[in-house]
């Protein structure tokens, strides 16, 4: 086939591909609208791609209607080409719209109806979602979410209904991707919507409990430290649960992020333990795998090692010492790292000798010994150097301890 020279001008900035729905930005360049929004509200950055000058997150996209007709005359022309002419694009949503269709879903069957128009409308521009935040859709859908508080008060027939309307609005606020004054409205002064999804994490299926936890990470991303801090240990205890029933693949690395987050906090250290983080932490660093879930499992131990109620956790779990030994020059120096760390803070201060005596027949000081000798970086090697030296009398027995240790 003859190759088609594609006028430069129709080619979007950003993709690089032909325009088929060019909008001009405030700094005069045109952008295919697509590929714009992505880069506004996806990105979330601030600035015009072509001239670095900033633009803000709500700036007007004005639809170049010349050019979009240009395009369209050239895809006629070049129809033998097997050029197809670009449909002429929908305009976006006006808040108007989006807050009758709001206002008019009063029982639970016109809120099903009413979210699937709503998913409808956000899956075809950024745009309409930002439209959507700014006409109530945020505050209607969290209304639906909140609605699971009451499902003992509804009958067995209007259950499963009202369930499915929670599941799809709790869908819909994670899609629409909440701008951070709409997450920090959502946790509110006295922390509501966060303990409704505590519910949802207790009471809800498994696609519900999926979503609520990806809500939970974005919110706690925006939140205060002292929302942080004040968090129950039914919060943990739920999180933790969503770990060990592995609900989803996207989930599980939210919820180790989340508590990655909340355990430097106050004493959330401590009632990460008292969940049972520990333990499900260490069952999971055994058939895990993936590089990155093993770096926050161990930094999440490294964490929670810090205080004595978590060492206690730790050493109660016969594979504690010798996976956490494993995982040293296996999967990345970073994990490496947290692993030696780890260890440190055991021989520090849970160093018994029950437990010296344990990491000698696990292999945990040949371990140590061998990171003395090998690239695994600096930091590593000197805390592994200090946990010897500490225990050096205890391990004089162990034939691969340096000379000059003992």
């Amino acid at each position: 086939m003859e190759e088609i020279d594609v006028p430069p001008y129709f080619l979007c900035p950003i993709s690089l591909e032909i325009m088929k729905d060019p909008v001009i930005v405030p700094t005069g360049i045109t952008y295919d609208r697509e590929s714009i929004e992505k880069w506004l509200f996806a990105g979330k950055k601030n600035t015009c791609p072509v001239t670095k000058q900033e633009l803000s997150a709500d700036c007007d996209l004005t639809p170049n209607h010349t050019l979009r007709r240009l395009i369209q005359s050239w895809c006629t022309v070049n129809a033998s080409y097997g050029i197809e002419r670009i449909p002429t694009p929908k305009p976006p949503m006006n808040k108007t719209q989006i807050a009758k269709l709001i206002k008019d879903a009063k029982s639970p069957q016109l809120k099903i109806k009413c979210l699937q128009k709503l998913g409808s409308i956000a899956s075809e521009s950024e745009t309409n979602k930002r439209v959507m935040e700014a006409a109530g859709a945020v505050e209607f859908l969290a209304s639906i979410v909140m609605t699971i508080n009451t499902l003992e008060q509804v009958s067995d027939d209007g259950i499963e209904v009202l369930t499915r309307a929670i599941s799809e609005a709790l869908g819909m606020l994670y899609y629409l991707q909440v701008s951070e004054a709409g997450l920090k409205s959502l946790i509110g002064k006295n922390g509501e919507f966060i303990e409704t999804l505590l519910r949802v994490m207790q009471k809800g299926n498994y696609e519900s409990r999926a979503y609520a936890v990806l809500l939970l990470k974005s919110m706690i991303e925006v939140a205060e430290p002292m929302r942080m801090i004040s968090l129950r240990t039914e919060f943990f205890i739920e999180l933790v649960q969503g770990l060990k029933d592995q609900i989803s693949q996207q989930a599980s690395k939210a919820i180790l992020q989340l508590l990655v987050q909340l355990c430097p906090w106050g004493r959330n250290k401590v009632k990460a333990v008292e969940a049972g983080a520990v333990s499900v932490l260490i069952e999971r660093l055994l058939d895990c795998s993936e590089r990155r879930t093993c770096e926050m499992i161990l930094m999440l131990l490294d964490m929670l090692c810090g205080c004595a109620e978590g060492r206690a956790e730790f050493l109660k779990h016969g594979a504690g010492l010798a996976i956490v030994s494993k995982k040293i020059l296996r999967v990345s120096q970073v994990a490496s790292d947290r692993a030696v760390r780890i260890l440190l803070s055991i021989s520090k201060f849970s160093a018994t000798p029950i437990v010296l005596q344990e990491m000698l027949q696990l292999g945990v000081v040949a371990k140590l010994c061998l990171t003395l000798q090998v690239d695994c970086g600096e930091k590593a090697r000197e805390k592994a150097k200090e946990i010897l030296k500490l225990h050096a009398r205890a391990w004089k027995s162990c034939s691969c301890l340096p000379n000059n240790l003992l």
